[in-house]
């Protein structure tokens, strides 16, 4: 079993910030790319920022240059720093890993998701 469990959001004035971070644990043996996905009401999930094991990364255009993709591989953890939050940044946001357990066996997992508010 592998759970990734979220952290971090909140509620915030347009222009704030935020940082949210996910904890992997369980049966892992390789961590592969890991991210961040959103999901505003009415709307389909997003992604938001994924960065790989070797730490290359990549940013949806909306968010590019307002919010930092980091993993920390020894805690199997990623965090999203969030600056310059706007409205329009209001979502559920998620957390996905590509992880292969001691079986070999590779799978893709999500977070229960963190809410998300920035207030005008």
């Amino acid at each position: 079993q592998v759970q990734l469990v979220e952290s971090g959001g909140g509620l915030v004035q347009a222009g704030g910030s935020l940082r949210l971070s996910c904890v992997a644990s369980g049966n892992i043996f390789i961590i592969n790319t890991m991210g961040w996905y959103r999901q505003a009401p009415g709307k389909q999930r997003e992604l938001v920022a994924a960065i790989t094991s070797a730490g290359n990364t990549n940013y949806a255009d909306s968010v590019k240059g307002r919010f930092t993709i980091s993993r920390d591989n020894a805690k199997n953890t990623v965090h999203l720093q969030m600056n310059s939050l706007k409205p329009e940044d209001t979502a559920v946001y998620h957390c996905n890993a590509q992880i292969q357990n001691s079986y070999l066996v590779r799978d893709n997992y999500w977070g229960q998701g963190t809410q998300v508010t920035v207030s005008s």
